[in-house]
């Protein structure tokens, strides 16, 4: 039983990915190809109903953003409530890539976006 519950335990740290660093978005694409925590407030949530994406823009509205978000397909249902995040400070994790030109993060998870 002790095993049982320590094989638990150790599955869901293993499975935790470890956010490596916190930096502002500004300094985002200095970072693609990492992991990490992209902290800032959320200046506009953009939704584009044809192709199922929610953008959430962290350092000036579109088309002046330098960091985003970008929650795609299936996923977006995974977030009813992204027009909240507008106005607060909130942390994204995971990959860094550049989509032209742009910071971003594919958030497939909920727990990806935390308020801080």
């Amino acid at each position: 039983m002790k095993l049982a519950i320590f094989l638990f335990v150790a599955s869901i740290f293993a499975t935790t990915p470890a956010w490596a660093k916190t930096i502002r978005p500004a300094d985002a694409g200095k970072h693609a190809g990492q992991t990490a925590t992209v902290e800032g407030v959320v200046s506009e949530v953009h939704h584009i109903a044809a192709t199922r994406e929610i953008f959430i823009a962290l350092g000036g509205r579109y088309p002046d953003t330098v960091f985003r978000a970008a929650i795609l397909g299936d996923d977006t249902a995974k977030f009813p409530h992204a027009d909240a995040l507008k106005g607060k400070t909130v942390a994204v994790s995971g990959e860094i890539s550049l989509y032209e030109g742009r910071a971003e993060i594919v958030v497939h998870e909920p727990g990806q976006v935390t308020v801080k």
